[in-house]
Parts: structure tokens; C-alpha cells; sequence
């Protein structure tokens, strides 16, 4: 690797500062540097002062000592793309077909295939006996006991019968324990998930198709069985999709739901749940309603109809109610006491199901009980296929959400434990154990439960998503951005319904992420005195921009959709009307090109001389023009053949004449020129570079050159040069050699190699 003299890396440039202890001078007793063999490199040399010198000189001494200490000192060259690749020995990294794999056989990666669908065969042999199985059996007790009262509860929320969650408590809990990756989720009826598939059976099954010609009263048991037929056809293509998911690896939705999102989703949920157990406190029989707007209408009915409010059933309702908010408390201010907390709901439960058979509650006030409870699992139906091309829209949703809700908690739950959500104790197993034994032999003991109770229980426990009303506070002080998603992810879920308005907010993120992209900060550089660091000199008063170089820099990456800001805004930060500059510029030039021609043509200058303009018009030209004028005829002749001699030598050789001034100078011209020579371009922010990109810093290229100012890039990341080598970024008159390794090499670089002359012909291009 050969090299040159070794440039100064300096800290401070500035000339005013005087002696400054930071200049990356060559000192005569510097160390060289060897890299594989390469010649004797003399280094540079850095030191960073953490403090000013104001600050450090108020600092005691013991503090200024541990200042000293922490100084670091870099001896490096200054280096540009081209020796950072060739000093740092780059190779292309060797890509591997993933797809490859996805066929081989060998018995370790059937292995493979079947510990990852069965994780139960990997944990199961390796369970610790002695030390999880009593914690196990409690924790599954108490899971058992809590999915109880769920539920019967949440089986109302899907429109279904009290036993059928009993059901879902057992079947998916023992299903995820031979198939599950979380050790702490423990599968069972969710209400948001209960919401949605009451909202799909209701809307197939509602209670007006099933109204008795005689007496105008709901046939009970025709309607359940058409519920139970949808929500059981339901399940089957909600677990189909989901099984879809999981092959296709769809975890990375997950990606997309922020956590203001879904917060504001799951308090939106809770005012649906809440909404829509109004009419089991109340004891009212309301339409049944899906789709947009199927709250609203909801809360218009519950109020026109609470004139007809059974007062047994609101007093039901409201006595369990404040029983179990009465629990809750005692659990949190005994917390530490208690070896586990009470179970308010099944107390509560017990309690209710037993004064309900004592009073008579459903015989004596009216008061709607859970009724029949078949002691034994029903044998399992098979589907209905002509109800698939009506459900398959709002299976698709429920497989998603739950999908989603599953993968964040069970992630919440790793990251908290630090395991991989990708072993399911056997917890699972055995509080789905529990559920069987309720299901039965106990389940018919809760027949006189009344569902005003259930619906408490509900209410109850919405109290900590209710809670999150709060977020509007703390993220209107934190950040607006995420409030403007909480609200509209919430007014979405509320009129749209639970599918849509899910949909609606993951696209109104991922929209605000993109406008986000549109309106980056952009900012002009300079430096931090006596280091090598460069910051937004509106937001650091000490940074003082580097004379004769402009630093660009945009807090996001350079696309399509922000390319054209980005050139706009770099040209009204350097303070230069760049287009102005060059549509002034090209008009002077096609005069002076046309009264040349007019010149030329009126004193008879041969052809030759006319043909051997070079890629530039220069002061030549202009020195023809005023000898033209003269009144001396014969000297002016002469000075026309002098004219067109020079103008074949500058042809020939491509190089303008040193020695008279450039005609096609802004200076000459009679035109405003940019206070700076340099501009670099800080590409740290840069993750990925499109088409757009590249053409617009090629445009940036091209424009800034016509105003006679160099352009230079830094501070790129190797992923990103690579794309710019991919897309035929770099040619002959934009080199590796304008791409440095930090901004501070870039300026360094321009500070010894000021743009003297406006026009190189390997680098401007032609007008």
C-alpha cells in the first residue's frame, strides 16, 4: 500500500485560536506506523479535550486530573474511501443461499424440524422435578381458579353459552402445553378475542331471526346451536390462518405494533367489552349489531331503553361489584401477607350462584341465570363449509390480532425472564386438568349463577386497561407523535370495530413513519472547538462553521420520498440560489458564445479556430473580442490568428491557460460567488440508497460544481457504499477519493485542496 506524505488530521482550524494544542502536526518524535508490509507511514496525531478550557479551568484539581485521564490520543492519515478500504484489506462478504437448506435432509436437522413444532420433546425430558413441580401444581391451581369465572364470563361476551368457555379454558391450555414457547402464557378465553367472535356470531345469528310466531319470545336453543355452529367454524379457519402464520413466520407484524398503539387498541377493546355487558347489568334485550358504528348505535339503545331496567338485576350486578373491587383492594394492601392472593372472582361466584338458588333470584326478580350446564364434554362437530366464504374476511382478522396479542405478551414475558418465546411448563397441563374435573363433574353446580355477576366480574377486571386513559397525559408531555397514534388507533377502534380499526391504525403508523422520513431535521455543521466533532450550529453555539466549508447533514436516510427536500433544503441552507446562480451563469455564456460566432463570422476567423473551443469558453475569447474592436485593422487580424492558435492548443491539451483569467468564471462574469469553496455532505444517517438518491447526489454533484464549489461525501457506513458501487455511482468525475472515512477527514482534505479555479474539465459537466 503505497502512500504519500501523511495529511494532518487537525482538531482545530481555526486560524484565530492561536497555538492550539490539538493540530495533528507531524512531530519529529511521532512513532511510524506499518500496516502488512506497506511503507513507513508517518501518523497523525489527535488528543480531545473533554471540557473547554472556561470549564476545565473552574474544576478542581482532583477533577481536572481525572479529565487528563480520560484524553485520548489518535494517530491516524487522513483517509478517504479508497485507502479506508485498502488500509482496513475490505472483502466482499460471501453470500449464502438460505433457500439451499430449506432441501436438505440429514437425520440432525429432522431433528431440528421436530423439536421446533414439538417443543414439549426438548423441555419435557429436562424438567426439573424437585424444583418446579410443586410451584407448578400451585401456579396451575390458581390459573385454574381464575379461568373459572373467565370463563363463563367471556363465553357472554362471544354470544355463546357459560360452558363453552369452560371449553376454551381446557382444549387450547392442553394444546399449548404440547405446543407452546412461553412459560408464563397460559392459554384461555381473551376478551378482546371474545369481543370479535361474539360480533361474528351475532351478526349471523341475531336474536330477531329466532323470534317464536306465538308469544314473539327468542327460540333460545335454535339460537345457540346457530352461534355455536358459526363461532365453531370460526375457530377451525381462525387456526388454519394461524397455522399459515406461524409457517410464513408473520411474528414480524409484531414489528408494527408500537406500544402507544397497542395500548390505545386494547383501552378502545375494554370500552367495547364494557359497552357491551350494559345489557346484562341492566337486564336489557338489545339488538344485535356489527360492523362501523355498532357501538355507537349500542350506547344510543342502552340509553333509550334504561326506563325498562330489571332493578333485580342491576342490584345484582351492582353488590358484586363492588364485592369484588372490595377484594381487589384487600389484595393489593395484603400483598406481602397473603402467600397468594384471594380468588375474588370465584369467591364471588360461589357466594352469588349460592344466594341465587337460595332466594330464587330468576323466579322471584326476574333475574337471568347462566342455566343448564351439561356435566360432560360434548363430542366434537365438524364445521359448517358453507359458512368459509362468510367468515373468511373476519377470520382472517381474528387470526392476526390474536396472533399479535399472543406474540407481544409472550415477548413482554421473555424479556422480563430472559428466555426465547421460539418451553411451556407444565403448568398448563395441569390447570387445564382443573377445568376438565369443573367441566365434569362441577359444572353443573353454577347453573343458578346469574350473568349479572359475570358481567361484574368483567367490568371489574377492565379497571386496568380503563386505567389507561392516563397515556393522553404523560404522552401530550412526552410525545405528541405517539399521542396522535393513541388517539387515532382509539376513535378507529371505536367507531370501525375491533378488525378495522385495528387495520386502520397499523396503516396510519406506518403513514406517520414515512411523513416522519418527509420532514427530517436537517442542519448545517460546525465544529466543536479543539475536537474533531461537528454538531448543528443552531443548537451548539460554541460549534463555529469551518471557513471556506459548508457540512450538511440530514437526521434521516435519502429516498424518493425525501430527495428532493433534501436537495431543496441543502441549497437554502448553504445560503446560494444554486438554480438562480446557473440559469444566469449559462445565459452570459451563450452571449459570449454568440457574439463570438458574430465576430468570427464578420472578420472571416477560419473554421479551425472556431472548432477547437474546448469543454469551457475562456478569457481567449474575450481577448479576441477587444482586439476585434480595435481601430488598428492589421494588428487586430494578427491578434485573431494569435486567437485561434491558442484556442487549438487549449483543445489539444484539455487544460485552461493558466496565465489569463477564465471568461467563464462566476468572477468574471460579473456574478455573486458561494463563501465557501467546499461542500461536504455528512452521509452518517444514510441506511439505504435508492435510484432517486443516487441521481439526486449526482445532480448535487453536477450543480454545485457549476457555481465552482467541490463537492465531498463522509462518514457512509459500508453497506451503503456498497449500494452506491451497485448503482454505477462512481465514475471519472465522482471517485472513492470524494468519499471520506469521517467529516473531519473531509474537511481537513478541503482545507488543504481549496477549489482555486471554477472549471475542470474531467469535472464540470458540460453547459
Amino acid at each position: 500500500m503505497a502512500h504519500g506524505p501523511s495529511r494532518s488530521v487537525a482538531c482545530g482550524i481555526f486560524p484565530d485560536q492561536g497555538t492550539n494544542p490539538c493540530l495533528l502536526n507531524r512531530q519529529a518524535d511521532s512513532q511510524p506506523l506499518r500496516h502488512q508490509g506497506s511503507p513507513l507511514i508517518r501518523s497523525s496525531h489527535v488528543k480531545r479535550d473533554l471540557p473547554d478550557r472556561d470549564t476545565q479551568a473552574l474544576l478542581s484539581t482532583t477533577q481536572a486530573m481525572e479529565l487528563r485521564r480520560r484524553d485520548y490520543r489518535v494517530e491516524r492519515p487522513l483517509l478517504n474511501q479508497e485507502q479506508l478500504e485498502e488500509l482496513g484489506s475490505q472483502t466482499s462478504a460471501t453470500g449464502t443461499l438460505q433457500w439451499r437448506t430449506w432441501f436438505q435432509c440429514s437425520h440432525a436437522r429432522a431433528r431440528a424440524l421436530l423439536l421446533q413444532y414439538f417443543p414439549v420433546l426438548a423441555w419435557l425430558p429436562q424438567y426439573p422435578v424437585r424444583d418446579w413441580l410443586l410451584g407448578d401444581l400451585l401456579s396451575g391451581l390458581s390459573v385454574a381458579i381464575m379461568q373459572l369465572p373467565q370463563g363463563l364470563a367471556y363465553a357472554l361476551l362471544a354470544g355463546l353459552p357459560p360452558v363453552f368457555g369452560l371449553y376454551s379454558s381446557f382444549y387450547p391450555v392442553f394444546i399449548y402445553f404440547l405446543f407452546g414457547t412461553s412459560r408464563h402464557i397460559s392459554v384461555g378465553t381473551f376478551a378482546v378475542m371474545s369481543v370479535m367472535v361474539g360480533s361474528v356470531t351475532e351478526s349471523l345469528a341475531p336474536d330477531e331471526a329466532f323470534l317464536q310466531a306465538l308469544n314473539s319470545t327468542v327460540n333460545v336453543t335454535a339460537r345457540d346451536a346457530a352461534r355455536v355452529q358459526a363461532a365453531s367454524t370460526l375457530s377451525v379457519l381462525v387456526g388454519l390462518f394461524q397455522v399459515g402464520l406461524g409457517l410464513v413466520h408473520f411474528g414480524f407484524v409484531v414489528t408494527y405494533l408500537s406500544e402507544p398503539l397497542v395500548r390505545a387498541y386494547t383501552t378502545a377493546a375494554s370500552v367495547q367489552v364494557f359497552v357491551s355487558q350494559l345489557k346484562y347489568v341492566f337486564g336489557l334485550h338489545l339488538s344485535s349489531r356489527s360492523g362501523p358504528l355498532s357501538l355507537i348505535y349500542t350506547v344510543l339503545e342502552v340509553c333509550w331503553k334504561l326506563p325498562q331496567t330489571v332493578v333485580g338485576t342491576m342490584v345484582t350486578a351492582v353488590v358484586a361489584g363492588v364485592v369484588l373491587l372490595l377484594v381487589k383492594l384487600l389484595n393489593d394492601k395484603l400483598r406481602r401477607q397473603l402467600p397468594m392472593p384471594l380468588p375474588g372472582e370465584l369467591l364471588t361466584l360461589i357466594g352469588a350462584t349460592g344466594i341465587s338458588y337460595g332466594v330464587g333470584l330468576q323466579h322471584r326478580f326476574g333475574v337471568d341465570v347462566v342455566g343448564k350446564i351439561p356435566a360432560r364434554l360434548l363430542p366434537p362437530v365438524a364445521p359448517s363449509p358453507q359458512l368459509f366464504a362468510r367468515l373468511v374476511g373476519n377470520a382472517f382478522a381474528i387470526a392476526v390480532v390474536g396472533f399479535a396479542i399472543a406474540i407481544s405478551l409472550g415477548k413482554i414475558f421473555a424479556l422480563r425472564h430472559g428466555y426465547r418465546v421460539d418451553s411451556n411448563q407444565v403448568a398448563g397441563a395441569i390447570s387445564s386438568l382443573f377445568i376438565l374435573i369443573i367441566i365434569v363433574k362441577l359444572g353443573e353446580l353454577f347453573q343458578d349463577l346469574p350473568k349479572a355477576v359475570l358481567a361484574a366480574a368483567i367490568i371489574v377486571n377492565l379497571k386496568g386497561m380503563l386505567m389507561q386513559f392516563t397515556d393522553i397525559c404523560s404522552l401530550w408531555k412526552a410525545n405528541r407523535v405517539d399521542l396522535l397514534i393513541w388517539l387515532v388507533t382509539f376513535v378507529a377502534t371505536i367507531l370501525l370495530n375491533l378488525d378495522l380499526g385495528l387495520a386502520v391504525a397499523v396503516v396510519f403508523s406506518l403513514l406517520l413513519v414515512v411523513v416522519r422520513t418527509q420532514l427530517p431535521h436537517y442542519s448545517v455543521l460546525g465544529q466543536v472547538p479543539d475536537t474533531d466533532i461537528y454538531r448543528d450550529v443552531a443548537e451548539y453555539s460554541e460549534a463555529r462553521e469551518v471557513p471556506g466549508v459548508k457540512v450538511f447533514r440530514s437526521s434521516a436516510t435519502v429516498y424518493f420520498a425525501n430527495a428532493e427536500l433534501y436537495s431543496d433544503t441543502l441549497k437554502q441552507k448553504c445560503g446560494v440560489n444554486v438554480d438562480h446562480l446557473i440559469s444566469q451563469k449559462k445565459k452570459l455564456l451563450r452571449k459570449q458564445e454568440l457574439k463570438l460566432k458574430r465576430l468570427q463570422k464578420e472578420n472571416k476567423l477560419p473554421k479551425q479556430a472556431a472548432a477547437s473551443k474546448g469543454t469551457s469558453i475562456s478569457i481567449n475569447v474575450n481577448t479576441s473580442v477587444i482586439d476585434i474592436e480595435s481601430n488598428d485593422v492589421e494588428g487586430s487580424k494578427a491578434k485573431q490568428v494569435s486567437t485561434g492558435t491558442e484556442l487549438e492548443g487549449i483543445a489539444a491539451s484539455g487544460q485552461e491557460d493558466a496565465k489569463a483569467p477564465d471568461m467563464s468564471s462566476l468572477k468574471t462574469l460579473g456574478l455573486p460567488q458561494p463563501d465557501f469553496h467546499s461542500l461536504i455532505l455528512d452521509l452518517s444517517s444514510l441506511s439505504f440508497v435508492d435510484t432517486v438518491c443516487l441521481k439526486s447526489l449526482k445532480n448535487i454533484f453536477r450543480d454545485f460544481r457549476e457555481i465552482e464549489v467541490e463537492v465531498y461525501m463522509a462518514a457512509c457506513h459500508s453497506p451503503v457504499v456498497t449500494q452506491l458501487e451497485a448503482g454505477h455511482f462512481f465514475d471519472a468525475s465522482i471517485t472513492k477519493q470524494h468519499l471520506f472515512a469521517s467529516v473531519h477527514d473531509a474537511v481537513i482534505f478541503a482545507l488543504q485542496h481549496p477549489r482555486s479555479s471554477p472549471v475542470n474539465p474531467v469535472l464540470v459537466t458540460k453547459l
